[in-house]
């Protein structure tokens, strides 16, 4: 492929550029010391770090710090240390620089540098975009079940749920190929079209999140028109440290058991990292339908990185493995009892035919995946680069990504998947980092994806396919006193291939064209989309603690493969899907508005968003010539015939509404602090009828508040303790989708208990959580850090509307439709420090 060609020529045209940088650049370093405000002693053990360059150091036993292997050039640098307010600063770094740093007490970070959508590392305060962040101690304080549960209550985010094992990310009521995912630095190229297909992440691996609010389409391209998750891994270690963790958490819902064992080092600019983890989970319970038969799920993750640090920047490499086995839920009971049954077939029993029992209590907390099951395996090599030019620097970074997603249906055949997915996808990212140039600074390049998909199972939604996207961009930045501007211009192109296909009408075996039964489940075809995607926006200080920030974007997004190419039945909701080849491209307009505080006592930001957004993709269900749903029985022989039809199709649709979040951390009494949010969002169709006027998963209105009790010293023993208490309110959802019923098969005659709670209203819950913590320490060193939370607890009974199981069918014995989310967790976590370093 020519697109392929022409980046083989530009990954070698780097590696020519790294052989040459190994001799050209002087040189710098940057050092100083640490010292405490009040008392102007050093401060140990404080971090500085160097965001672009993934450089870092910590300070000695007197707040001694020293960093080399800078290029020259101008940096964000960011001071931290546990007990201070983080300290941010800009320095243009030529020669060897000294430089000392005050940090002032305090027990909350209220600055922080970001690095999603921008041109480089930026003070959060100073990006007119709306960002989220989740710092490492956050995800130790809290208990989840995977990489987006972890992060589903943060402001503006939610999750649409298959059960404890499969969350999709959701921002600001938009979700699917909406909200791009980024891991380790690329995009992740995978299948996120399908509704129980989660993302391919390990949350262990995962140091921080950033989580971009709004079209960014101008630095990622198509597929980021609502937002971004970026999933940070941990940062290179300073010079001369060689440390590692081992981590053990265990729940007691579901049984959950996660061990970790990672260890990284550097030495003489050389960073290196490994880690290997697996975790695993029986069914879940609740207080209504206590064991969720096969929402038991495990997965192994194992990474490594190796990165050379040197005078004309640096260059990594980077590889993982995920591997995740994982039941899918599906809610057949028992009439008599309501236990949720197991499907299995028996040889010996009715000619092999499917049928289901109740299981044992051994089945219901087994960690192994029934039929029905996905096996979802995600191979990844990245290569990271950054290359001083001048002051200026070159930013390279390209990937080989390898998705494989099983799916096993059928428990007469139980090692044969039915659908499996396999694609092989590249990515690539170039651009160049401008100098400051006064106040002013800019960044341009290209970056893009390719993916090629085949289905190697026995069923097929959509056709094997291909497509290459390319765009080019450019971004600038500006401050002029108080003001900081930033915006920037991209064009994209997409090209999409589907590949011709034709099977067997009574086996959906493959076949040559117009053979005996022969039917043509894919015809093959070409589209080619573009888009423009611009954001312009900035940033005000109205004082030093209080600042405006307003931005306007436009975001653009071309239909996925299900939405184009679609000919069958989608096993997940049990309907039959048409794609449409001639669908345009989505394109966004979204105003930012925010306020926001920063003060010592208080900090708090409100953000508004209004979202339009033309020619939004959507399932729209069939109607025949009497009016009634479009039943398409094609694929009767294959037993997957008898389904509603559902054709995609577009039109308007607008979002809107924003998030507040308050926090109070009174210097008087650091003992405590409260922290609260509330997300609201709007969204729906333009101009159509009452049934399909509300899209179907916009989140409710959410309220949460945690109080929290900080204890900086407890005893002799224990340090950086805490207490809190959280609770979690979710409204009710009146905003219905009214096509759900039919989307999911439901309808008057045969599920009337089902199709009326599609129609009515969600119903609101509120959580209560409480948790603790702290470092255990002897002679002066963290011997361990223990975590104690108990989420739900009061062992409430609830179904989220984000759960694509709340009108699962009915329970006979209690007239209650759907499966509840999960009772009460208590969840022990505990982490052993590992330092290898060499004595100073």
């Amino acid at each position: 492929m020519k697109q392929l060609h022409t980046l083989s020529k530009y990954i070698l045209l780097i590696a020519v550029f790294l052989m040459i940088h190994f001799f050209a650049n002087a040189q710098v370093s940057l050092a100083g010391k640490i010292t405490d405000s009040n008392t102007h002693s050093g401060i140990a053990g404080a971090k500085i770090h160097i965001a672009d360059l993934n450089l870092s150091a910590n300070s000695d036993s007197l707040g001694n710090y020293h960093i080399k292997n800078i290029p020259g050039g101008y940096y964000l640098v960011e001071v931290t240390s546990t007990g201070y307010a983080t300290k941010i600063e800009s320095i243009v770094i030529k020669g060897d620089i000294k430089k000392d740093f005050q940090l002032e007490s305090s027990l909350t970070q209220l600055k922080e540098v970001i690095v999603t959508g921008v041109a480089t590392a930026t003070e959060k305060q100073k990006t007119p975009v709306s960002i989220t962040t989740m710092n490492y101690d956050d995800l130790l304080q809290n208990s989840s079940t995977n990489v987006i549960d972890a992060i589903a209550k943060a402001p503006g985010v939610s999750a649409i749920t298959d059960g404890q094992s499969i969350s999709k990310p959701v921002i600001r009521g938009l979700g699917y190929n909406r909200v791009l995912t980024i891991n380790d630095g690329v995009e992740q190229v995978d299948q996120t079209w399908f509704d129980e297909f989660g993302i391919e992440a390990d949350p262990d691996a995962v140091n921080r999140y950033e989580i971009l609010k709004g079209p960014a389409s101008l630095a990622y391209g198509s597929d980021a028109i609502a937002g971004v998750i970026n999933l940070i891994p941990e940062q290179p270690l300073p010079e001369g440290q060689v440390k590692g963790d081992v981590l053990f958490n265990y729940q007691t819902n579901n049984g959950l058991i996660n061990n970790m064992f990672h260890l990284a080092g550097t030495k003489d600019g050389v960073a290196w990292s490994a880690r290997i983890d697996n975790t695993k989970a029986h069914a879940y319970q609740d207080p209504y339908d206590g064991y969720v038969l096969n929402s038991q799920f495990s997965n192994f993750n194992a990474d490594a990185t190796v990165g050379l640090h040197r005078k004309w920047g640096y260059t990594q490499i980077h590889a993982s493995y995920f591997d995740m086995a994982t039941g899918i839920v599906d809610g057949t009971r028992d009439s008599l009892t309501g236990v949720m049954e197991r499907q299995v077939s028996y040889p010996d029993l009715n000619g092999g035919a499917p049928t289901y029992e109740i299981p044992t209590h051994q089945e219901q907390t087994s960690y192994t995946p029934f039929v029905i099951n996905q096996r979802i395996r995600h191979t990844k090599v990245v290569w990271d680069n950054s290359l001083a030019v001048g002051d200026g620097r070159i930013k390279a970074t390209f990937s080989y990504q390898k998705n494989q997603r099983q799916e096993t249906n059928d428990p007469t055949i139980p090692n044969t998947p039915d659908i499996y997915y396999s694609s092989n996808g590249l990515t690539y990212d170039m651009r160049y980092v401008s100098p400051q140039i006064g106040n002013f600074n800019f960044s341009g390049g290209t970056n893009g994806v390719y993916q090629s998909s085949q289905s190697l199972g026995t069923l097929m939604l959509i056709p094997n396919y291909n497509f290459f996207e390319i765009g080019g961009f450019a971004i600038a930045n500006e401050k002029i006193g108080k003001l900081n501007l930033s915006g920037g211009i991209r064009y994209d192109e997409r090209t999409f291939n589907a590949i011709d296909h034709w099977v067997d009408s009574t086996t959906q075996a493959p076949v040559a064209p117009n053979a005996p039964n022969g039917f043509h489940e894919f015809p093959g075809f070409t589209s080619h989309f573009s888009g423009m995607s611009f954001s312009f926006g900035g940033t005000y200080d109205l004082s030093k603690t209080t600042f405006v920030k307003a931005n306007i974007a436009r975001g653009w997004r071309a239909p996925n493969v299900a939405e184009a190419a679609a000919n069958g039945v989608h096993d997940g909701t049990v309907v039959y899907e048409i794609g449409d080849p001639t669908l345009k491209p989505e394109t966004s307009l979204e105003e930012d508005l925010a306020f926001g505080v920063n003060g010592k006592e208080v900090d708090f930001e409100v953000d508004l968003f209004n979202n339009s957004i033309n020619d939004f993709i959507y399932a729209k269900g069939l109607k025949n010539a009497m009016g009634t749903d479009s039943i398409n029985n094609s694929l009767n022989a294959a037993g997957l015939g008898a389904a509603p039809v559902y054709k995609y199709t577009q039109g308007p649709a607008q979002l809107y509404g924003g998030e507040i979040a308050f926090n109070v951390h009174p210097s008087a009494a650091q003992w405590v602090q409260l922290y609260t949010s509330l997300s609201y969002v709007n969204g729906g169709l333009l101009h159509v009828p009452d049934s399909t006027k509300y899209l179907p998963f916009v989140p409710p209105t959410r309220i949460t508040a945690d109080l929290k009790f900080p204890i900086s010293k407890l005893g002799n023993n224990i340090k950086n303790a805490y207490f809190k208490a959280g609770m979690l309110s979710a409204f009710q959802q009146n905003n219905i989708y009214q096509q759900y019923a039919i989307y999911n098969g439901l309808n008057t005659a045969l599920t009337p208990y089902e199709y009326a709670a599609s129609k009515a209203a969600t119903k609101g819950y509120t959580l209560f959580n409480i948790g603790a913590g702290g470092d255990i320490v002897s002679k002066g060193k963290t011997v361990c850090k223990v975590y104690l939370i108990c989420n739900n607890l009061f062992n409430t009974a609830y179904i989220d509307y984000m759960s694509r199981f709340k009108y699962y069918p009915v329970n006979y014995t209690t007239g209650r439709v759907g499966v509840f989310n999960m009772g009460r967790n208590v969840s022990f976590k505990l982490i052993v420090p590992i330092d290898f370093s060499p004595k100073s």
